[in-house]
C-alpha cells in the first residue's frame, strides 16, 4: 500500500454506460482509503476496501447526523441541509424512525406483494407485444412497474407521477442540472407529499391503510410517533427511492444478459435461474455514477486500509466493494450461479436499504416475466443513456422480439 501526497480528483471521469472505472481497482489495491477533492467542499477519503466500507456503514464513530450543514466533499454546490430526512439521522434517533416505517419493507410484505407484482408486469408486457416491435424497454417496462407498486404501495395516486417523477430526477441529478431546477423540482415534491399527509389525516374514516397511512397512525409503545416533516421527508423517501433505482437496475440486468446473447439464454432455459443471477448483477453492476453519502469520522478509527481522523469526512465506493478479490473470486467476471447474496449493493449497518427486499423481488420478477414471456428479447438500436442522474440507466433501450 503506497501514500499519495495529494487529493485525487473525484469522480474520477465519466465512465461510459455501464463500465467500472478501473482507477478504483487500483485505489483498493494501493490506496484503500485515498484522499480525494470533489468539486464543491474540503477534502475527504475514499474507502475502497470491502471491510472497510462495511465498517464505515455500519460502526457508529462514522456520523451521517455530522454532515449536516457541514463542508463535506460533494458533487453538487449545495451543502446537505435536512437533518430531519432518515438518511441524515445517528442512533438512536434513526432507530426510533426507521422501526416506525420498517413493518412495511419486510421480507415477509414484498413476498407477499410478488402476486400483485406479476400480475402488472404481465399486464406491461401484454401492452408492449400488443404495440409491436420494436420498443423502448424502459417507457414499457421498467419505469411503469417498480412506479405502478410504489404508488399503489404508499397510497399515491398513479395519475400524478409526472409531480413526482419530476422531483425524483431532482433528487437524484448531477450538478448538470443547475441549483435551482433541482431545488424547485424537490420544493413541489415536498408540498405534494404534504398535501396527501394532510388530506389523509382530513378523512373521517382514518388515514387509510396503505405505507402511508400506516406511517400517519404509527407509534411506539411509549405513544411517539412521526412528526409532521419526518412524514413528509420519509414520504419523499419512499417514493424516490421505491422506483428510481429499480427502474434503472431492470434496464441496466436486461442490458448486461443481452451483451452476450448466451448469458439471456441461460435465464430463458431455466428461470429458476433469476433470483441467483440478479443477486450476481446488484453485485457487478455500477449503479450509482461515484460514491455514496459521506460520513464524519467523531474521533480517530483505524481501518484495515489506514486511519481516518476525527473530523475527516469519508465516502465509501460499494461498487469497488464489490469488486474486491479478498471477498469475491473472479470479482470481475459475471456468473449468474455465484448465488452469492453478501455484496452491499443495497448497503451495510442501521443504514441499510429499507426497500432491499421490496426491490430484490420486483427485479426478480421483472426478469422472469420477460425471459419467459418474451424469449427472443434482443437489442434493436442504440441505447440513449442518462446523463443528468447519479444513477446509471437509459433513457432509451429500444429492444426487438
Amino acid at each position: 500500500m503506497t501514500t499519495c501526497p495529494y487529493a485525487h480528483d473525484y469522480p474520477f471521469g465519466e465512465a461510459e454506460a455501464l463500465e467500472f472505472d478501473p482507477t478504483y481497482a487500483r485505489l483498493r489495491a494501493e490506496e484503500p482509503l485515498a484522499r480525494i477533492r470533489m468539486p464543491y467542499g474540503a477534502e475527504g477519503r475514499l474507502a475502497t476496501r470491502y471491510a472497510d466500507v462495511k465498517t464505515v456503514l455500519s460502526d457508529p464513530r462514522f456520523s451521517r447526523a455530522a454532515v449536516v450543514g457541514a463542508d463535506v466533499p460533494r458533487a453538487i454546490p449545495e451543502k446537505i441541509d435536512r437533518p430531519d430526512t432518515i438518511t441524515n439521522i445517528d442512533p438512536p434517533e434513526h432507530g426510533r424512525v426507521r422501526r416506525l416505517v420498517a413493518s412495511a419493507f419486510t421480507a415477509r410484505r414484498a413476498e407477499a406483494l410478488r402476486p400483485r407484482v406479476r400480475e402488472v408486469a404481465d399486464g406491461l408486457v401484454d401492452d408492449m407485444l400488443a404495440s409491436g416491435s420494436p420498443a423502448n424497454l424502459v417507457e414499457a417496462v421498467a419505469m411503469p412497474l417498480p412506479v405502478i407498486v410504489i404508488c399503489e404501495l404508499l397510497g399515491v395516486p398513479l395519475a400524478d407521477r409526472d409531480v413526482f417523477r419530476a422531483g425524483a430526477d431532482a433528487a437524484l441529478s448531477t450538478s448538470k442540472v443547475p441549483a435551482e431546477e433541482r431545488q424547485a423540482a424537490m420544493a413541489d415534491l415536498q408540498r405534494y407529499i404534504g398535501s396527501l399527509v394532510a388530506d389523509r389525516r382530513a378523512r373521517p374514516d382514518g388515514p387509510g391503510d396503505d405505507v402511508l397511512g400506516a406511517l400517519i397512525s404509527a407509534r411506539e409503545e411509549d405513544g411517539d410517533r412521526l412528526s409532521e416533516a419526518e412524514l413528509v421527508s420519509l414520504g419523499v423517501a419512499i417514493l424516490v427511492a421505491g422506483h428510481e433505482t429499480t427502474m434503472n437496475m431492470t434496464s441496466d440486468m436486461v442490458l448486461t444478459l443481452l451483451a452476450k446473447r448466451s448469458r439471456w439464454e441461460a435465464l430463458v432455459a431455466d428461470p429458476e435461474q433469476v433470483p441467483a443471477a440478479v443477486e450476481e448483477m446488484l453485485r457487478i453492476t455500477p449503479l450509482g455514477r461515484h460514491a455514496g453519502l459521506p460520513r464524519i469520522a467523531t474521533e480517530d478509527v483505524e481501518l484495515e486500509g489506514g486511519t481516518v481522523h476525527a473530523g475527516e469526512a469519508v465516502l465509501v465506493s460499494t461498487i469497488a466493494a464489490n469488486r474486491d478479490p479478498e471477498v469475491f473470486d473472479e470479482p470481475e467476471e459475471l456468473h449468474l450461479d455465484r448465488g452469492s447474496s453478501s455484496h452491499v449493493a443495497f448497503g451495510f449497518g442501521p443504514h441499510h436499504c429499507l426497500g432491499a427486499s421490496l426491490a430484490r423481488m420486483e427485479l426478480q420478477t421483472a426478469l422472469t416475466t420477460l425471459v419467459t414471456r418474451v424469449p427472443t428479447l434482443d437489442r434493436a438500436g442504440e441505447v440513449v443513456w442518462r446523463e443528468t442522474a447519479l444513477v446509471r440507466g437509459p433513457a432509451e433501450l429500444p429492444v426487438r422480439w
